[in-house]
């Protein structure tokens, strides 16, 4: 199948499956895309055990042959993370930095631990020989929270602006604890020199935030000198590309640079906002990385669910998915609260950070 034909194919999905939902489920958007996929893939899974219809489930699985991790990570997600950063308010960010840098430091570190330690009690109990290390490795991979599933749901869902700055924030800057962390217990696992983990974060994060503020602030420049918002849209296209692909190439976080150009544009464009409300009366920029928001998370959420067709299934196959679920809220609840112990009750008005998480 080509990959036009399959995107084709995504996309008469998610329109059928928005359209039955808005008529008659009411359910939000997103959520509804991925239970659809996980149902299709859940259903082919089921085909595969069944004698007379594993031909067909092969033949689905045939044609699911898509490489999602280069379609995320080398084609759309730095435009996602972009759209995403470029809603948050700079003003909350800077408000609310102590409970973010918290979360998005000590709370993944603490449930990256938790979830090793407690995965390693279920792989003991049920005889799968996984060693410690090997699912505290597991935990780096799982623990930093999604940005583009956050930012895509909590706009939707009407909480406090200031709770709903603090979660979509922290799932945007985990990402240089959780590779840090990775890369330091990877070292470990495979008996070389893990490095320093606050030297691998510390050039993560500060060579991403550098060649990120220093490339916007570049291209801004630039678009100052015209008036076409068009290539005003082109230009923010350009900047949060380049500096995804100088990040990734010098060994920094690319995604963290991404959420960073966001964020520098929209400051950068709030306080040019009367020059620019002339320039774009149409409000075509917004317009468009909101549009492109809508589409890119709707495809990821369908593409996730259709991800785990191709999951093969052992022995261990229904332990481990109820256990990784479990594990997984356990030790995001341990991180979540052992940051509420250096926070002052009520630094976030408006909601309960502990049980918004």
């Amino acid at each position: 199948m080509s990959v036009l034909s399959y995107f084709a194919v995504v996309a008469l999905l998610i329109v059928v499956v928005g359209a039955v939902n808005e008529k008659w489920l009411h359910i939000q958007s997103d959520i509804v895309l991925i239970l659809f996929s996980l149902g299709i893939s859940v259903l082919v899974i089921i085909l595969g055990q069944i004698p007379g219809a594993s031909a067909v489930a092969s033949a689905l699985r045939g044609r699911n042959h898509f490489n999602f991790a280069a379609y995320l990570l080398d084609g759309v997600l730095c435009f996602m993370l972009f759209a995403g950063s470029s809603r948050v308010s700079v003003t909350k960010f800077r408000q609310n930095l102590r409970p973010i840098g918290l979360l998005a430091l000590l709370g993944t570190v603490v449930s990256s631990a938790v979830y090793g330690l407690i995965f390693f009690a279920v792989s003991f109990v049920f005889h799968m020989n996984m060693d410690l290390w090997t699912c505290i490795l597991l935990g780096c991979i799982v623990s930093p929270t999604d940005p583009i599933a956050a930012t895509g749901i909590l706009n939707k869902l009407g909480m406090s602006k200031n709770v709903t700055s603090v979660i979509e924030c922290e799932s945007l800057f985990n990402d240089g604890t959780g590779v840090a962390l990775f890369l330091f217990v990877k070292g470990i696992l495979s008996q070389q020199k893990g490095g320093n983990f606050f030297y691998i974060m510390g050039k993560e994060l500060f060579g991403a935030i550098f060649v990120a503020v220093v490339v916007s602030f570049l291209l801004f420049s630039l678009l100052k000198l015209t008036r076409d918002p068009v290539k005003h849209i082109l230009i923010s296209l350009t900047d949060v590309m380049l500096v995804y692909v100088i990040c990734e190439h010098l060994g920094f976080s690319g995604v963290i640079a991404s959420v960073v150009c966001g964020m520098c544009f929209a400051y950068m464009r709030n306080r040019a906002a009367r020059k620019l409300m002339v320039q774009d009366p149409d409000n075509l920029y917004d317009d468009f990385w909101e549009v492109v928001d809508g589409i890119l998370n709707a495809v990821l959420f369908m593409l996730l669910g259709l991800s785990v067709m191709n999951a093969k299934v052992g022995r261990f196959f229904l332990i481990l998915i109820p256990a990784a679920i479990m594990t997984v809220l356990l030790s995001r609840y341990a991180g979540v609260r052992s940051c509420t112990l250096f926070m002052e009750k009520g630094r976030i008005p408006g909601n309960d950070i502990e049980g918004a998480l």
